[in-house]
Protein backbone atom coordinates (compact mmCIF):
# COMPACT_ATOMS: atom_id res chain seq x y z
CA UNK A 1 0.00 0.00 0.00
CA UNK A 2 1.06 3.58 -0.80
CA UNK A 3 2.23 5.99 1.52
CA UNK A 4 0.55 9.14 1.57
CA UNK A 5 3.21 11.60 2.15
CA UNK A 6 3.41 15.58 1.16
CA UNK A 7 6.01 14.75 -2.07
CA UNK A 8 3.44 11.70 -2.78
CA UNK A 9 3.16 12.11 -6.58
CA UNK A 10 -0.56 12.45 -7.51
CA UNK A 11 0.74 13.09 -11.60
CA UNK A 12 0.08 8.98 -12.03
CA UNK A 13 2.64 9.57 -14.73
CA UNK A 14 0.67 12.24 -17.28
CA UNK A 15 0.65 11.58 -20.92
CA UNK A 16 1.77 14.83 -23.06
CA UNK A 17 -1.34 16.81 -23.91
CA UNK A 18 -2.31 19.91 -25.94
CA UNK A 19 -4.79 21.03 -22.99
CA UNK A 20 -2.13 20.50 -20.29
CA UNK A 21 -0.03 18.33 -18.05
CA UNK A 22 -0.31 19.65 -14.29
CA UNK A 23 -1.60 23.01 -15.64
CA UNK A 24 -1.08 25.95 -13.08
CA UNK A 25 -2.67 28.58 -15.14
CA UNK A 26 -6.06 29.71 -16.67
CA UNK A 27 -6.97 28.07 -19.35
CA UNK A 28 -8.82 30.91 -21.79
CA UNK A 29 -10.97 28.21 -23.18
CA UNK A 30 -12.31 26.86 -20.13
CA UNK A 31 -13.41 30.23 -18.47
CA UNK A 32 -14.91 31.28 -21.81
CA UNK A 33 -17.45 28.26 -21.95
CA UNK A 34 -18.02 28.13 -18.36
CA UNK A 35 -19.26 31.74 -18.94
CA UNK A 36 -21.45 30.49 -21.72
CA UNK A 37 -22.51 28.24 -19.46
CA UNK A 38 -23.99 30.97 -17.02
CA UNK A 39 -25.56 32.66 -19.61
CA UNK A 40 -27.44 29.57 -20.60
CA UNK A 41 -28.36 28.86 -17.56
CA UNK A 42 -29.87 32.02 -16.30
CA UNK A 43 -31.99 31.85 -19.76
CA UNK A 44 -33.23 28.01 -18.81
CA UNK A 45 -34.56 29.14 -14.80
CA UNK A 46 -36.29 32.45 -15.28
CA UNK A 47 -40.19 30.71 -15.55
CA UNK A 48 -41.92 31.25 -18.89
CA UNK A 49 -38.74 32.43 -21.04
CA UNK A 50 -39.45 31.70 -24.54
CA UNK A 51 -35.77 32.23 -24.97
CA UNK A 52 -35.17 28.60 -23.54
CA UNK A 53 -36.40 26.96 -26.16
CA UNK A 54 -33.17 28.13 -28.08
CA UNK A 55 -30.85 26.70 -25.55
CA UNK A 56 -28.29 23.35 -26.27
CA UNK A 57 -30.92 20.97 -24.24
CA UNK A 58 -33.30 21.97 -27.05
CA UNK A 59 -31.25 20.61 -29.76
CA UNK A 60 -29.73 17.03 -28.03
CA UNK A 61 -29.22 15.21 -25.15
CA UNK A 62 -26.91 17.52 -23.21
CA UNK A 63 -27.07 20.94 -22.13
CA UNK A 64 -25.30 23.48 -20.06
CA UNK A 65 -25.15 21.85 -16.89
CA UNK A 66 -22.90 19.25 -18.67
CA UNK A 67 -20.66 22.70 -19.70
CA UNK A 68 -20.33 23.54 -15.92
CA UNK A 69 -19.79 20.37 -14.57
CA UNK A 70 -17.10 19.62 -17.42
CA UNK A 71 -15.26 22.88 -16.81
CA UNK A 72 -15.21 22.89 -12.97
CA UNK A 73 -13.76 19.71 -13.25
CA UNK A 74 -10.93 21.37 -14.95
CA UNK A 75 -10.53 24.61 -12.79
CA UNK A 76 -10.52 22.25 -9.99
CA UNK A 77 -7.36 20.69 -11.82
CA UNK A 78 -5.29 23.40 -11.71
CA UNK A 79 -6.88 24.53 -8.34
CA UNK A 80 -6.75 22.12 -5.89
CA UNK A 81 -4.23 19.70 -8.48
CA UNK A 82 -1.91 22.52 -7.46
CA UNK A 83 -2.44 21.83 -3.75
CA UNK A 84 -1.98 18.30 -3.50
CA UNK A 85 1.39 18.69 -6.00
CA UNK A 86 3.13 21.15 -3.75
CA UNK A 87 1.43 20.24 0.00
CA UNK A 88 0.67 16.62 -0.01
CA UNK A 89 -2.70 14.72 0.01
CA UNK A 90 -3.96 16.19 3.67
CA UNK A 91 -3.69 19.54 2.53
CA UNK A 92 -4.58 19.34 -0.47
CA UNK A 93 -7.85 17.40 0.91
CA UNK A 94 -8.10 20.29 3.37
CA UNK A 95 -7.95 23.13 0.56
CA UNK A 96 -11.11 20.80 -1.15
CA UNK A 97 -12.60 20.43 1.99
CA UNK A 98 -12.69 24.73 2.44
CA UNK A 99 -14.60 24.51 -1.44
CA UNK A 100 -16.90 22.03 0.24
CA UNK A 101 -18.00 24.71 3.08
CA UNK A 102 -18.09 27.41 0.73
CA UNK A 103 -20.30 25.68 -1.57
CA UNK A 104 -22.42 24.56 1.42
CA UNK A 105 -23.16 27.99 2.92
CA UNK A 106 -23.65 29.05 -0.62
CA UNK A 107 -26.37 26.12 -0.76
CA UNK A 108 -27.81 27.19 2.11
CA UNK A 109 -27.56 31.19 2.02
CA UNK A 110 -29.21 30.56 -1.55
CA UNK A 111 -32.74 28.65 -0.34
CA UNK A 112 -32.94 30.66 2.45
CA UNK A 113 -33.01 34.24 0.45
CA UNK A 114 -35.48 32.65 -2.22
CA UNK A 115 -37.95 31.20 0.07
CA UNK A 116 -37.31 34.73 2.01
CA UNK A 117 -38.59 36.39 -1.46
CA UNK A 118 -41.34 33.89 -2.59
CA UNK A 119 -42.90 33.68 1.22
CA UNK A 120 -42.58 38.12 1.07
CA UNK A 121 -44.55 37.90 -2.39
CA UNK A 122 -47.22 35.18 -1.02
CA UNK A 123 -48.05 37.04 2.00
CA UNK A 124 -47.98 40.44 1.13
CA UNK A 125 -48.31 40.58 -2.18
CA UNK A 126 -52.38 39.79 -2.20
CA UNK A 127 -51.79 37.32 -5.74
CA UNK A 128 -53.74 34.30 -6.11
CA UNK A 129 -51.11 32.51 -7.63
CA UNK A 130 -48.53 30.64 -4.56
CA UNK A 131 -45.07 31.05 -5.65
CA UNK A 132 -44.34 28.41 -2.72
CA UNK A 133 -46.11 25.71 -4.54
CA UNK A 134 -44.70 26.93 -7.87
CA UNK A 135 -41.25 25.71 -6.29
CA UNK A 136 -42.73 22.08 -4.66
CA UNK A 137 -41.98 24.34 -1.05
CA UNK A 138 -45.36 23.71 0.50
CA UNK A 139 -44.12 20.88 2.69
CA UNK A 140 -41.51 23.21 4.14
CA UNK A 141 -43.57 25.84 4.76
CA UNK A 142 -46.40 23.85 6.26
CA UNK A 143 -43.62 21.98 8.59
CA UNK A 144 -40.63 23.57 8.50
CA UNK A 145 -38.90 21.86 11.45
CA UNK A 146 -38.07 18.57 10.24
CA UNK A 147 -37.62 19.98 6.68
CA UNK A 148 -34.82 22.51 8.27
CA UNK A 149 -32.88 19.48 9.22
CA UNK A 150 -33.24 18.05 6.07
CA UNK A 151 -32.25 20.86 4.42
CA UNK A 152 -28.95 21.11 6.40
CA UNK A 153 -28.04 17.77 6.16
CA UNK A 154 -28.59 17.50 2.11
CA UNK A 155 -31.45 14.95 2.97
CA UNK A 156 -34.43 17.45 1.69
CA UNK A 157 -33.40 18.67 -1.66
CA UNK A 158 -35.92 20.85 -2.93
CA UNK A 159 -37.23 21.22 -6.63
CA UNK A 160 -34.74 24.32 -8.25
CA UNK A 161 -31.97 23.65 -5.04
CA UNK A 162 -30.29 20.47 -6.73
CA UNK A 163 -26.80 21.64 -8.62
CA UNK A 164 -24.96 22.88 -5.94
CA UNK A 165 -25.56 19.84 -3.72
CA UNK A 166 -24.46 17.59 -6.73
CA UNK A 167 -21.14 19.69 -6.88
CA UNK A 168 -20.41 19.20 -3.57
CA UNK A 169 -21.00 15.27 -3.39
CA UNK A 170 -18.43 15.25 -6.26
CA UNK A 171 -16.00 17.44 -4.88
CA UNK A 172 -16.48 15.17 -1.72
CA UNK A 173 -15.09 12.43 -3.69
CA UNK A 174 -11.90 14.10 -4.98
CA UNK A 175 -9.83 13.03 -1.90
CA UNK A 176 -10.38 9.79 -3.07
CA UNK A 177 -9.80 10.62 -6.32
CA UNK A 178 -6.48 11.69 -5.57
CA UNK A 179 -5.56 9.05 -3.00
CA UNK A 180 -5.63 6.54 -6.06
CA UNK A 181 -4.20 8.50 -8.84
CA UNK A 182 -0.75 8.22 -5.94
CA UNK A 183 -1.20 4.96 -6.98
CA UNK A 184 -1.98 4.13 -10.62
CA UNK A 185 -4.09 6.44 -13.04
CA UNK A 186 -5.67 3.23 -14.11
CA UNK A 187 -7.15 2.69 -10.70
CA UNK A 188 -8.35 6.47 -10.75
CA UNK A 189 -9.99 6.01 -14.08
CA UNK A 190 -12.11 2.35 -12.99
CA UNK A 191 -12.93 3.81 -10.03
CA UNK A 192 -14.77 6.69 -11.54
CA UNK A 193 -16.04 4.39 -14.13
CA UNK A 194 -17.22 1.34 -11.81
CA UNK A 195 -19.52 4.52 -9.50
CA UNK A 196 -21.02 5.69 -12.88
CA UNK A 197 -22.28 2.24 -14.01
CA UNK A 198 -23.52 1.51 -10.54
CA UNK A 199 -25.57 5.02 -10.50
CA UNK A 200 -26.54 3.99 -13.85
CA UNK A 201 -27.82 0.79 -12.54
CA UNK A 202 -30.12 2.40 -10.01
CA UNK A 203 -28.22 1.41 -7.09
CA UNK A 204 -27.02 4.81 -5.58
CA UNK A 205 -30.44 6.90 -4.87
CA UNK A 206 -29.77 9.38 -2.89
CA UNK A 207 -33.29 10.58 -1.33
CA UNK A 208 -34.41 14.32 -1.88
CA UNK A 209 -37.27 14.65 0.81
CA UNK A 210 -38.71 12.13 3.28
CA UNK A 211 -42.55 12.33 2.02
CA UNK A 212 -42.03 10.41 -1.41
CA UNK A 213 -39.69 8.30 -3.43
CA UNK A 214 -38.29 11.35 -5.31
CA UNK A 215 -34.58 11.37 -5.85
CA UNK A 216 -31.38 13.61 -6.22
CA UNK A 217 -32.41 15.11 -9.66
CA UNK A 218 -28.90 15.11 -10.49
CA UNK A 219 -27.20 12.02 -8.57
CA UNK A 220 -23.66 13.06 -7.82
CA UNK A 221 -22.19 9.19 -8.12
CA UNK A 222 -23.23 9.83 -12.04
CA UNK A 223 -21.94 13.34 -12.81
CA UNK A 224 -18.51 12.64 -11.04
CA UNK A 225 -17.76 10.86 -14.67
CA UNK A 226 -17.90 14.02 -16.56
CA UNK A 227 -16.20 16.59 -13.66
CA UNK A 228 -13.42 13.89 -13.18
CA UNK A 229 -12.52 13.66 -17.22
CA UNK A 230 -12.40 17.35 -17.38
CA UNK A 231 -10.17 17.10 -14.24
CA UNK A 232 -7.69 14.39 -15.81
CA UNK A 233 -7.74 16.09 -19.42
CA UNK A 234 -6.31 19.66 -17.30
CA UNK A 235 -3.98 17.27 -15.58
CA UNK A 236 -2.88 15.61 -18.17
CA UNK A 237 -3.96 12.13 -17.17
CA UNK A 238 -5.84 12.25 -20.68
CA UNK A 239 -4.14 13.31 -23.84
CA UNK A 240 -5.87 16.26 -25.62
CA UNK A 241 -7.13 14.37 -29.10
CA UNK A 242 -5.90 15.36 -32.54
CA UNK A 243 -7.54 18.89 -34.25
CA UNK A 244 -8.31 16.34 -37.74
CA UNK A 245 -10.81 17.27 -40.06
CA UNK A 246 -12.13 13.45 -39.92
CA UNK A 247 -12.89 13.59 -36.58
CA UNK A 248 -14.94 16.93 -36.58
CA UNK A 249 -17.10 15.91 -39.71
CA UNK A 250 -17.52 12.53 -37.30
CA UNK A 251 -18.85 14.63 -34.48
CA UNK A 252 -21.10 17.10 -36.88
CA UNK A 253 -22.70 13.61 -38.36
CA UNK A 254 -23.31 12.37 -34.61
CA UNK A 255 -24.99 15.65 -33.17
CA UNK A 256 -27.21 15.69 -36.00
CA UNK A 257 -28.31 12.03 -36.48
CA UNK A 258 -28.82 12.03 -32.19
CA UNK A 259 -30.55 15.24 -32.26
CA UNK A 260 -34.20 13.98 -33.45
CA UNK A 261 -33.29 10.82 -30.08
CA UNK A 262 -32.55 13.57 -28.01
CA UNK A 263 -34.97 16.51 -28.72
CA UNK A 264 -38.26 16.84 -28.76
CA UNK A 265 -38.18 19.61 -30.80
CA UNK A 266 -36.26 18.27 -33.49
CA UNK A 267 -38.72 15.26 -33.18
CA UNK A 268 -41.33 17.96 -33.97
CA UNK A 269 -39.42 19.48 -37.19
CA UNK A 270 -38.45 16.13 -38.18
CA UNK A 271 -42.24 15.01 -38.25
CA UNK A 272 -43.26 17.83 -40.54
CA UNK A 273 -40.81 16.63 -43.28
CA UNK A 274 -40.96 12.60 -42.02
CA UNK A 275 -43.86 11.74 -40.50
CA UNK A 276 -43.04 7.71 -41.07
CA UNK A 277 -39.27 8.38 -39.98
CA UNK A 278 -40.78 11.04 -36.73
CA UNK A 279 -42.81 8.03 -35.87
CA UNK A 280 -40.17 5.43 -36.07
CA UNK A 281 -37.76 7.86 -33.70
CA UNK A 282 -40.95 8.36 -31.43
CA UNK A 283 -41.25 4.99 -30.91
CA UNK A 284 -37.47 4.43 -29.73
CA UNK A 285 -37.05 6.92 -27.25
CA UNK A 286 -38.58 4.65 -24.45
CA UNK A 287 -35.64 2.12 -24.77
CA UNK A 288 -33.36 4.99 -24.79
CA UNK A 289 -34.62 6.30 -21.41
CA UNK A 290 -32.00 4.91 -19.22
CA UNK A 291 -29.12 5.95 -21.84
CA UNK A 292 -30.57 9.61 -21.80
CA UNK A 293 -31.16 9.52 -17.94
CA UNK A 294 -30.43 13.19 -16.87
CA UNK A 295 -30.25 11.91 -13.29
CA UNK A 296 -27.80 9.51 -13.11
CA UNK A 297 -26.22 11.13 -16.51
CA UNK A 298 -26.55 8.33 -18.84
CA UNK A 299 -24.17 7.41 -21.24
CA UNK A 300 -25.86 9.14 -23.99
CA UNK A 301 -25.70 12.57 -22.69
CA UNK A 302 -22.07 12.15 -21.75
CA UNK A 303 -21.12 10.70 -25.75
CA UNK A 304 -23.29 14.02 -26.83
CA UNK A 305 -21.72 16.33 -24.78
CA UNK A 306 -17.91 15.16 -25.69
CA UNK A 307 -18.75 15.84 -29.61
CA UNK A 308 -20.04 19.11 -28.53
CA UNK A 309 -16.56 19.28 -26.39
CA UNK A 310 -14.55 18.26 -29.44
CA UNK A 311 -15.82 20.73 -31.98
CA UNK A 312 -15.77 23.51 -29.07
CA UNK A 313 -12.08 22.91 -28.47
CA UNK A 314 -11.25 22.51 -32.48
CA UNK A 315 -13.26 26.16 -32.75
CA UNK A 316 -11.32 27.53 -30.33
CA UNK A 317 -7.77 26.26 -31.98
CA UNK A 318 -4.60 25.29 -30.17
CA UNK A 319 -4.08 26.33 -26.58
CA UNK A 320 -7.58 28.62 -27.51
CA UNK A 321 -5.85 31.44 -29.52
CA UNK A 322 -8.70 32.17 -31.34
CA UNK A 323 -10.26 33.67 -27.84
CA UNK A 324 -7.45 36.07 -28.03
CA UNK A 325 -8.04 38.48 -30.08
CA UNK A 326 -5.05 40.49 -31.14
CA UNK A 327 -6.01 42.32 -34.12
CA UNK A 328 -6.14 46.19 -34.01
CA UNK A 329 -9.07 47.61 -36.01
CA UNK A 330 -12.93 47.82 -34.91
CA UNK A 331 -14.32 44.55 -35.01
CA UNK A 332 -11.08 43.00 -32.87
CA UNK A 333 -11.67 45.42 -29.79
CA UNK A 334 -15.45 44.26 -30.06
CA UNK A 335 -14.40 40.73 -30.03
CA UNK A 336 -11.67 41.61 -27.55
CA UNK A 337 -14.15 43.23 -25.14
CA UNK A 338 -16.71 40.51 -25.65
CA UNK A 339 -14.04 38.01 -24.84
CA UNK A 340 -13.19 39.29 -21.73
CA UNK A 341 -16.60 40.10 -20.17
CA UNK A 342 -17.73 36.31 -20.66
CA UNK A 343 -14.51 34.64 -19.21
CA UNK A 344 -14.79 37.37 -16.46
CA UNK A 345 -18.40 35.53 -15.63
CA UNK A 346 -17.04 32.21 -15.84
CA UNK A 347 -14.20 32.95 -13.71
CA UNK A 348 -16.41 34.06 -11.00
CA UNK A 349 -18.43 31.10 -12.15
CA UNK A 350 -20.10 30.43 -8.26
CA UNK A 351 -20.74 34.09 -7.59
CA UNK A 352 -22.51 34.43 -10.79
CA UNK A 353 -24.73 31.43 -10.51
CA UNK A 354 -25.94 31.71 -6.91
CA UNK A 355 -27.33 35.22 -7.88
CA UNK A 356 -28.46 34.06 -11.31
CA UNK A 357 -30.54 31.44 -9.72
CA UNK A 358 -32.07 34.03 -7.43
CA UNK A 359 -32.37 36.52 -10.48
CA UNK A 360 -34.20 34.38 -12.41
CA UNK A 361 -37.13 34.30 -10.03
CA UNK A 362 -37.13 37.82 -9.28
CA UNK A 363 -37.18 38.13 -13.33
CA UNK A 364 -40.38 35.83 -13.80
CA UNK A 365 -42.01 37.23 -11.24
CA UNK A 366 -42.02 40.32 -13.22
CA UNK A 367 -42.69 39.13 -16.23
CA UNK A 368 -45.87 37.61 -14.35
CA UNK A 369 -46.76 40.80 -13.79
CA UNK A 370 -46.09 42.54 -16.88
CA UNK A 371 -46.10 40.21 -19.86
CA UNK A 372 -44.30 37.93 -21.91
CA UNK A 373 -44.73 39.40 -25.08
CA UNK A 374 -40.95 39.19 -27.36
CA UNK A 375 -39.97 42.55 -26.71
CA UNK A 376 -40.43 42.51 -23.06
CA UNK A 377 -38.77 39.32 -22.82
CA UNK A 378 -36.36 39.81 -24.71
CA UNK A 379 -35.50 42.94 -22.68
CA UNK A 380 -35.54 41.27 -19.66
CA UNK A 381 -33.16 38.24 -20.75
CA UNK A 382 -30.73 41.47 -21.69
CA UNK A 383 -30.93 42.87 -18.38
CA UNK A 384 -30.48 40.03 -16.64
CA UNK A 385 -27.21 39.16 -18.76
CA UNK A 386 -25.96 42.65 -17.78
CA UNK A 387 -26.47 42.03 -13.83
CA UNK A 388 -24.42 38.98 -13.79
CA UNK A 389 -21.92 40.59 -15.60
CA UNK A 390 -21.87 43.11 -12.91
CA UNK A 391 -21.82 40.79 -10.06
CA UNK A 392 -18.94 38.52 -11.89
CA UNK A 393 -16.68 42.11 -12.08
CA UNK A 394 -17.83 42.94 -8.19
CA UNK A 395 -17.00 39.66 -7.34
CA UNK A 396 -13.53 39.59 -9.11
CA UNK A 397 -13.03 43.18 -7.61
CA UNK A 398 -13.77 41.59 -4.04
CA UNK A 399 -11.52 38.93 -4.44
CA UNK A 400 -8.61 41.12 -5.63
CA UNK A 401 -8.88 42.66 -2.01
CA UNK A 402 -8.08 46.43 -3.45
CA UNK A 403 -7.98 47.49 0.54
CA UNK A 404 -4.93 46.07 0.87
CA UNK A 405 -2.48 47.72 -1.10
CA UNK A 406 -4.47 51.20 -0.51
CA UNK A 407 -3.05 54.07 1.27
CA UNK A 408 -4.59 56.65 3.85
Amino acid sequence: MATITPSTDFSAHPAKSGISAKSTTRDPRLDFYRGIAMFIILVAHIPGNWWVAWIPARFGFSDATEIFVFCSGMASAIAFGRSYDKSGWWFGTARVVFRVWQVYWAHIALFFFIAMMIAAVDAYGGYEKSYANGLNLGHFFNDPMPQIVGLFTLTYVPNYFDILPMYLGILALMPILMLLAGVSFWLTAGFSVALWLVANLGLLPLSAEPWSDREWFFNPFGWQLLFFTGFAFMRGWLPAPPISKALVWFCVAFLVISAPFGSWKVLMWLNAASPELASLIRGTWSSLGEFRDKTEFGALRYLHFLALAYLGYAAAGDGGHRLIATGTGAGAAIWRQVLRVITKVGQQSLAVFVFSMALARVIGFALDHTSRDAWIVSMANLVGFGLIIAVAYLAGWFKSAPWKGRAK
